[in-house]
């Protein structure tokens, strides 16, 4: 098997370990003696849908996805919205959503499926706020460098969904989420911002994530964020007494079913995380010093061996931006601080089959790729963050189309044994 070969087995494995539609059987509940309805949003939610209706025939209810990452249902409706920025599909299905579950009462169930990327998806500005509102809030958040559970903060605050909005709502019903983790920790409260669990941020963490990162909020988004209904629903909210969250898939999972192909085929593998975060570009650097140090001390283990990681890091723009997304940018900063090793190969992708702005998953570092390199293109593109130019240029695109699940970046960096 080629090292080409050998990295995009471990991605598949990875994959199929966070493939909903084999992990959701054993989380459904009983079904009630009242109404069911199914609702979410989230890249892998089409495919939660599916096999919710395998187990329990044709559904009422409504979920939402990206474009492009819609799968037929017998009876539950699939709704395309605009990811990562939103749109008036995702606000009027969302509108959608809140409706339905007003309607139930305490004998129904309200079965949420809840994935990575249902934060832009599902979108009710609170208040008088605006789509345009929403729109220049999540422009602002991706450019300020902040994390994803920092974003998720403000989203909560300026949401009439998120931050379990939508368990209030829900409510006297019982609510069951079914969730995939797509964040550091597995915090339930920050997958899509929460939309069905107790939050536990306030309006003063908000204002220090403004403060922290000199985010330029409009004064009349500040007003309603500090106004009257601004803080969102805590652990002590009567919604929550009938209500659990249920996590299928995690990073983690994904993480250790890559390893066991490893083991399998010879190589031993390295966890080294399931939660890295910081700058795309700098984690990759990292990255290609502890490999490094593999391949000429044998530390911290001998060669063949691959080391394995997920989180998801962070790309701050710096100037006008090309093409990519934080995958290739960590595999480009990493190819730049390895370009004089051999026998040292590397993968980054993000789960969902989407990186970024482009519509590959990620990229592919190998010795093949590299003789088609330009260092000083390399250092250019990495500049721009305009990685996704630079693999497309010599052939190191990773492209899968939509996964339908989504448990952030995967990555993995093989280190091979010297000739004897």
């Amino acid at each position: 098997m080629t090292p080409e070969k050998f990295l995009r087995s471990l991605f598949d494995a990875a994959l199929w370990a966070a493939d909903p539609f084999t992990a959701v059987p054993a989380y459904l509940p009983k079904r009630p003696k009242g109404r069911t309805v199914v609702v979410g949003a989230g890249k892998a939610s089409a495919r939660m849908a599916q096999a919710v209706e395998a187990e329990w025939g044709a559904c009422e209810g409504l979920v939402i996805v990206p474009h492009g990452a819609s799968l037929p249902c017998e009876g539950i409706k699939i709704v395309e919205a605009s990811h990562p920025v939103p749109d008036d599909a995702g606000l009027n299905a969302a509108r959608e959503i809140l409706a339905i579950v007003d309607s139930l009462g305490p004998d129904d169930l309200a079965l949420c499926l809840i994935s990575g990327g249902g934060s832009s998806l599902m979108s009710a500005p609170a208040g008088d706020l605006t789509l345009q509102d929403k729109q220049l809030l999540n422009k602002l958040l991706l450019e300020s460098g902040a994390a994803i559970d920092e974003m998720n903060v403000l989203r909560k605050h300026l949401s009439a969904i998120k931050g379990g909005r939508l368990a209030v709502a829900a409510a006297p019903a019982r609510i069951v989420t079914l969730t995939i983790s797509d964040v550091p920790g597995d915090s339930p409260s920050i997958i899509a911002s929460g939309p069905t669990v107790p939050d536990t941020s306030t309006v003063a963490d908000a204002l220090a994530i403004i403060e922290r990162f000199d985010i330029k909020l409009p004064d009349h988004m500040r007003e309603v964020l500090t106004g009257p209904d601004g803080e969102t629903p805590g652990p002590e909210h009567p919604a929550f007494n009938n209500a659990e969250t249920r996590i299928i898939a995690a990073p983690q999972a994904s993480l250790e079913a890559a390893a066991e192909v490893a083991k399998a085929a010879g190589v031993t593998p390295v966890i080294l995380g399931d939660a890295i975060e910081g700058e795309a570009r700098e984690a990759g650097k990292v990255m290609a010093g502890i490999a490094a140090q593999v391949k000429r001390h044998g530390q911290p283990v001998q060669a063949p061996a691959v080391l394995i990681s997920g989180g998801e890091t962070t790309v701050t723009v710096r100037a006008k931006p090309g093409k990519g997304g934080r995958c290739s940018e960590f595999l480009l900063g990493f190819a730049l601080a390895a370009w004089d090793q051999d026998r040292i190969t590397a993968i980054a992708c993000d789960t969902d089959g989407r990186d970024g702005s482009e519509h590959n998953a990620g990229a592919i570092w190998t010795a093949e790729t590299r003789t088609k390199a330009d260092k000083e293109k390399a250092f250019a593109a990495l500049a721009n963050h305009d990685a996704y130019s630079f693999f497309e240029s010599v052939d190191g695109l990773v492209e899968t189309g939509p996964t339908h699940t989504n448990v952030n970046d995967f990555r993995a960096i093989l280190i091979e044994a010297a000739d004897d």
